[in-house]
């Protein structure tokens, strides 16, 4: 279940405290590398979205428990739904631990379905960590007529899109495929920030998939005055926020699509995912884990995503090498079921 931000003030810091001690040790055996430095760190979204919010709201704490306090700079680099930046980080980051990554959760699992341009090996990554674990939603703009799944079912629906390698654009997809709804998908936006705006201009109907985090913190009225509806959660479990509205894998008419279901939706337990190239050598890993762990428990930290409505569950980087690799470990079988579910995108605008 969700960590809350407003987790006691003496727990976290206890937390704090003990990876504060393991970042000092880290830190000993690295010196004072990141002294006077700058860390470059690379959102595969645009600026304005969910993403950026986690990312200035994280930086001050990751510069604070890194040893030598370097500056981090947050560089987006949004594209391909979040190949880009994962290519990047790939091929022509440094692999020195001073470029580091915030990629869409499901950019890892891209090579698996064949997306264009997902040339990269994630399990050569370093993981850092991941800010949170979330099920993604279907929102729809009140004035669409989309109320329910039923609706989905009976109705088009016609939602914003950011590139074929996108939860934006892979997700519904992938219902229409599964279930026979009749999502339109228009593709070519730049970040969620932007398919926002198109909702709210009536360019498009609402989007899927967005986190409960993320309308929260950058359009906190949407829920709070009716705005928009959910006719579905495309989860694993359903949203506490949202207890009434079905979790996708509820409705699966049988064990083929539950198990195609997993595989799809493997990537909600790694939300806000916080990566380091390949190469970087392990003990510079260590110290940005160790970072992460003290910032993310930091009460300053948690004081302010409480009040920017940012969802806070800590995923260690142990246990996001372990989801990657029981991804790329499943049978043939299973993987290629789910592959034939997906698509490469929608339609342009």
């Amino acid at each position: 279940m969700p960590r809350s931000a407003s987790v006691t003030g003496a727990l976290a810091a206890f937390a704090a405290g003990l990876a504060m001690a393991f970042c000092g040790g880290a830190g000993a055996a690295e010196g004072d590398f990141y002294s006077g430095k700058q860390i470059n760190w690379i959102l595969s979204a645009g600026a304005g979205g969910g993403y950026s919010t986690y990312a200035q709201a994280f930086a001050p704490y990751l510069t604070k428990y890194l040893p030598g306090n370097p500056k981090v700079v947050i560089q987006n680099m949004p594209g391909a739904g979040g190949v880009r930046a994962m290519q990047y980080l790939s091929a022509n980051a440094p692999k020195d631990g001073t470029v580091i990554g915030l990629v869409h959760s499901s950019v890892p699992f891209a090579p698996l379905f064949g997306l264009p341009g997902s040339t990269f090996d994630p399990r050569k990554f370093g993981w850092i960590g991941s800010l949170n674990s979330a099920g993604e939603l279907c929102v729809a703009w009140h004035a669409s007529g989309i109320r329910s799944w039923q609706d989905l079912k009976d109705k088009p629906f016609i939602v914003g899109g950011t590139g074929g390698g996108s939860q934006m654009e892979t997700l519904p997809d992938a219902v229409n495929r599964l279930f026979g709804t009749h999502i339109k998908i228009v593709s070519g936006y730049t970040g969620g920030a932007e398919v926002n705006l198109a909702v709210e201009r009536g360019e498009v109907q609402g989007r899927c998939s967005v986190s409960v985090s993320s309308i929260n913190s950058t359009r906190p009225d949407w829920f709070a005055a009716k705005k928009v509806t959910v006719p579905i959660q495309i989860a694993l479990r359903r949203s506490q926020s949202f207890p009434d509205v079905p979790a996708l894998i509820e409705l699966a008419p049988d064990q083929r699509t539950h198990d195609i279901l997993e595989v799809l939706l493997a990537y909600q337990d790694m939300d806000r995912p916080m990566l380091a190239p390949p190469g970087v050598p392990p003990e510079r890993l260590e110290l940005l884990r160790a970072a992460f762990h003290a910032g993310i428990a930091d009460p300053a930290f948690l004081a302010e995503a409480k009040r920017l409505g940012l969802e806070i569950e800590e995923v260690s980087g142990k246990r996001l090498e372990e989801i990657v690799a029981r991804a790329y470990g499943l049978p043939p079988d299973i993987l290629q079921a789910a592959r034939d579910a997906m698509s490469m995108g929608g339609q342009t605008k």
